[in-house]
């Protein structure tokens, strides 16, 4: 009897499975997948979602920071205020220089230590000690010590000249840019080091008996094998770029005359020294509109993938 019963459910769930519908075992699973994913929806929800979605709403309003229920609802004035202010727009444009001037060298760079760092040499322990370095650095501790690399007084003045860099409109951002591209190669030197060194062996030693150079061997082994490790170094890296913040603040303070105010520098003056929360908040919210297409645009080149 117990049999026929088993024999019945057993039927049951089969049929179930074959219908489409939950079974005691797939409702369990379930059951615990979201029991496990609770606490980081919850987390996720109320310091990321929740102020992404007030922030939302406080750009369509001039918000009232002391006393939120006076704020007045403008609807879209913020953003047509924001198209049209020439100061938001030299933001826009110190940041695209300070991209460019960044983002290529940091790639380029870490990539090149990691596979030097990757071959049989001595003591690569201790280099990759000394890359890695910079990185467990804040980003105080790093702008305070470029700046006064970069002083009038600074190694940098006294071997290139050039007097004070951080006081002079076209050195300012450059110096900047310096000091972020030697902070910043750590991260990604990591990356592309674990990358690496997860090539299999087998492959260039293939590659060694047909006869192929170390050139060919990187275009058509390592670079493809490291290809994912890459996208993401190149979307972190230019998400990262675009909302540097830290370093002109505290190296700069986004001058000398405007010169290096970057868009989050010019959105954090905007709402706290300034008081115009509102159209901070649509400031940040053109931001973030911007490093989603550079991060769309990026992967589907990258990967040629459009969906």
């Amino acid at each position: 009897m117990a049999q026929a019963q088993q024999t019945e459910t057993d039927a049951t769930n089969a049929s179930a499975d074959e219908s489409g519908g939950l079974t005691a075992s797939s409702l369990r699973e379930l059951l615990a997948g979201v029991t496990f994913a609770l606490p980081y929806v919850l987390i996720a929800g109320t310091f990321l979602f929740g102020p992404l979605l007030l922030a939302l709403y406080m750009s369509f309003h001039d918000w009232n920071a002391l006393d939120p229920a006076q704020s007045q609802f403008i609807g879209l004035e913020n953003y047509r205020i924001l198209l049209s202010d020439p100061d938001f727009w030299d933001a826009l444009r110190n940041t695209v220089y300070f991209v460019v001037l960044t983002v290529p060298p940091i790639i380029v760079g870490s990539l090149l230590l990691a596979l030097g760092v990757n071959r049989d040499v001595r003591g690569k322990w201790l280099l990759r000690t000394i890359f890695f370095s910079p990185y467990v650095l804040t980003v105080a501790v790093v702008g305070l010590l470029w700046t006064e690399v970069f002083s009038a007084s600074g190694l940098v003045p006294y071997y290139i000249g050039g007097g004070n860099w951080l006081t002079d409109h076209q050195l300012a951002m450059p110096a900047i840019a310096i000091a972020t591209i030697w902070w910043q190669l750590a991260f990604n030197f990591i990356i592309l080091l674990a990358a690496r060194q997860n090539v299999p062996d087998r492959l260039y030693e293939a590659a060694k008996l047909d006869g192929a150079s170390p050139w060919r061997m990187m275009r058509d082994i390592t670079i493809p094998q490291m290809r994912n490790p890459l996208i993401f170094i190149v979307i972190v890296t230019f998400v990262n770029s675009f909302q540097v913040f830290g370093q002109p603040y505290i190296m700069t303070d986004g001058g000398p005359s405007f010169s290096t105010t970057t868009v989050v520098l010019y959105l954090y003056e905007t709402a706290f020294t300034g008081r115009e929360f509102g159209y901070a908040a649509a400031v940040g919210y053109v931001l973030f509109m911007i490093l989603i297409a550079i991060s769309a645009t990026n992967y589907y080149f990258l990967t040629g993938d459009d969906q």
